[in-house]
């Protein structure tokens, strides 16, 4: 049967903090009566974080399953993602990051959403209020700045490409990821350029937010590499890439 909801995880090294997200989430599964799916994405890891994802495979409820995927080596979360993406098949689905900075309850909040657009891009830009626990200074400055340049170059009108928490139609959401190129933390404004190339409608939802200490994203050089696959994506479009 197919399940209402396919939710993929991307996991790196994840050991410490993924439990905790995977308790919370299939509690809400549990009070919501949904069918779902977890796809789970260990991306390479070196730690336990294998050993954690297997043992929550014996205290799910009935009518939620758990999937793990392994890369057996790192890739990035772009890769992970597209690869639980692809290998989903709820009537929904979603990614969220394993640090749970965006929990699955923020399902509840842009599921109505999906009546009415392919894509729901969770935000922390609509409302700044709704956001729990902030970002450094400098990382929030940096963040404004790269949406700017995002939204010069690749994906005009969305307030918040990088919030790790984005709901799409199923059907939608495969054909999106398989014409995905970015492998690393740049694949968010591509994957939202393709929606739109591919004329699925978008909208932006604030979501709560809790910033998460241990980011792993290095505020210069992953923006540096991230500002450099803003022009991957326009020469993607000029070539045709992502055309149907």
């Amino acid at each position: 049967m197919r399940p209402e909801l396919s939710v993929v995880i991307p996991v790196y090294n994840e050991e410490k903090r993924v439990g905790a997200t995977l308790r919370d989430g299939i509690s809400f599964l549990r009070a919501q009566r949904l069918t779902a799916e977890i796809l789970a994405v260990d991306d390479g890891s070196t730690d336990g974080t294998a050993r954690v994802l297997r043992s929550f495979r014996r205290s799910l409820p009935r009518g939620v399953t758990l999937r793990l995927l392994s890369h057996g080596v790192n890739r990035g979360k772009g890769a992970a993602v597209r690869t639980g993406m692809l290998a989903s098949k709820g009537r929904f689905t979603l990614y969220l990051d394993a640090d749970n900075s965006t929990p699955l309850t923020e399902w509840s909040k842009v599921r109505p959403f999906l009546k009415d657009h392919d894509v729901v891009v969770g935000s922390r830009a609509v409302d700044r209020s709704q956001v729990e626990v902030r970002q450094p200074f400098y990382r929030e400055a940096m963040g404004r700045i790269f949406n700017l340049m995002v939204q010069a170059v690749a994906v005009p009108g969305i307030r918040d490409t990088q919030c790790g928490f984005k709901a799409f139609r199923g059907d939608a959401a495969r054909r999106i990821f398989q014409r995905q190129t970015i492998e690393r933390f740049g694949f968010d404004p591509e994957i939202l350029f393709i929606a739109r190339r591919l004329g699925c409608r978008l909208t932006e939802v604030q979501v709560k937010w809790i910033n998460s200490p241990d980011s792993r994203v290095h505020v210069f050089r992953d923006s540096a590499r991230m500002l450099l696959e803003l022009l991957t994506i326009r020469d993607n479009a000029r070539r045709g890439r992502y055309d149907d």
